[in-house]
């Protein structure tokens, strides 16, 4: 009885490991899996082919609405960051409802999709706390407006020119073309500098006690007002700064555009210079006077 349930089994794996018979194996799930195909396209190709036209029409229509929105951004002159956002939403927000009609188109249901989206989102945000931040940050920044692109920022100890602002982050560019990133949950309630478009410039230059301060101080609005590195929105201040030990010190203050902030800085020292040398106006050093009284016996 065993030799015979033996040969029985022997026989079927000879079967199982005939070359005809894995080849017809193959065939038969073959054939299933294109009847299967089959089946789905002559009961579904029009729901296919209705959901694929919605999607082709809704991506086309997502643009053409996105540029409209762009364009009337830039006609209320908006700024270009709020502009841009406000479109690629409208864009965002349109293919969301096309996909969901051509989801419905197809017979599936988007709730569960939904349900399992809120689930992910939450498990999400628990873990991209610092992430998300930064978005909500970054979307504050572009609802209020704090400063917009080519305004000149201070935060943080960092001061640069706007260069872009985006929901993660904002992006500086000081005169050395150096990209400052600076992640915006760090702006957001923070102490934030807006300069507009220009930098402050202090400068400082002593005299000598000996000179008149009042003609140096006209003397220097002149050299400074001649200058193309001030800024015509607002106009330089000169004044007596401080009557230090060994000079009187003149001070300056002048706007300039970021971009230009050092290479302003020596330009206006340079003229100073060969203005206060030409009237023979001395720029004195530090120095003390030193009386020894010898005591008498």
């Amino acid at each position: 009885m065993a030799e015979s349930s033996t040969a029985s089994t022997t026989e079927q794996v000879i079967k199982t490991l005939d070359p005809a018979s894995l080849l017809k194996n193959e065939i038969d799930q073959v054939g299933r899996i294109y009847n299967i195909i089959v089946e789905f396209f002559t009961n579904y190709s029009f729901q296919l082919v209705g959901a694929l036209i919605i999607l082709i029409i809704g991506f086309i229509f997502a643009g053409k609405i996105a540029k409209i929105v762009l364009r009337l951004c830039e006609r209320h002159k908006l700024d270009v960051t709020l502009s841009r956002f406000l479109a690629n939403a409208s864009k965002m927000l349109i293919v969301v409802m096309i996909a969901i009609i051509a989801l419905g188109k197809l017979g599936i249901s988007v709730t569960p999709f939904i349900a399992a989206i809120g689930a992910i989102s939450l498990g999400a945000g628990l873990a991209l706390q610092g992430l998300l931040s930064n978005y909500a940050a970054g979307f504050n920044i572009i609802i209020i407006r704090p400063f917009v692109v080519g305004d000149t920022i201070t935060v943080q100890g960092v001061t640069g020119l706007v260069k872009e602002v985006l929901l993660a982050y904002t992006i500086l560019t000081d005169e050395d073309h150096v990209e400052i990133t600076i992640p915006n949950k760090h702006i957001v309630g923070e102490v934030l500098h807006n300069s507009k478009h220009d930098s402050l410039l202090e400068l400082s230059v002593g005299i000598d006690y000996s000179e008149n301060p009042l003609e140096v101080v006209a003397m220097l609005e002149d050299v400074i007002g001649k200058l193309d590195i001030v800024s015509v929105a607002r106009s330089p201040l000169i004044g007596i700064d401080a009557f230090a030990d060994s000079a009187i010190n003149i001070g300056i203050r002048l706007w300039t555009p970021t971009e230009n902030l050092y290479s302003a800085k020596y330009k206006a020292y340079k003229e100073i210079y060969l203005a206060l040398d030409k009237a023979n106006i001395k720029i004195p050093f530090p120095q003390r006077d030193i009386h020894l009284i010898k005591d008498l016996v």
